[in-house]
């Protein structure tokens, strides 16, 4: 009589990683999380191995263990991984105080943040090579059978004579 399995709270095609105590600020975390959103796995280990910043380091380490966790854990192909989520929060700040002159203090706060990378795979080529088809298919004929002239630019002189 034990407990009850918690459900999944991901999609199937979905894994995470998950970052605690991150040092550096949520802010500037972001910058890097915002690189990666939505590029494919391989991109984004290319655009964090390439960033100049310190902690693109560990951005990159917790997105490979996202990648890693989708692989061994979910049977998940590692060619159509995508970066559906990378989510930023705060974990906890230090208090710290620098000394000032005439014997006051300054407070100084040292950040951490959080980070949560969740990767999902692509659906098959073949339905979205298909419905890609369609489209382009009815935007043909849309545009061959408007009938309409192509709009040209008009001269200041013509609005003063309107």
């Amino acid at each position: 009589m034990g407990k009850q399995a918690a459900p999944r709270r991901l999609h199937e095609t979905e894994a995470s990683a998950y970052a605690r105590a991150l040092k550096t600020s949520p802010r500037k975390l972001n910058l890097v999380a915002q690189a990666i959103r939505g590029k494919t796995a391989a991109a984004a280990l290319n655009e964090l191995a390439f960033n100049r910043r310190r902690i693109a380091r560990d951005v990159r380490k917790v997105l490979q263990a996202a990648i890693a966790n989708a692989e061994n854990n979910h049977q998940l192909d590692v060619d159509r991984l995508y970066v559906e989520e990378a989510t930023v929060g705060r974990a906890f700040s230090l208090g710290r105080f620098h000394v000032r002159g005439r014997g006051r203090i300054a407070p100084i706060e040292k950040y951490y943040a959080n980070l949560l990378v969740v990767v999902r795979e692509r659906a098959p080529e073949a339905h979205a090579e298909d419905a890609g088809q369609g489209k382009a298919d009815a935007a043909d004929t849309k545009a061959a059978g408007s009938g309409k002239k192509p709009k040209t630019k008009s001269k200041a002189g013509d609005k003063e004579k309107a």
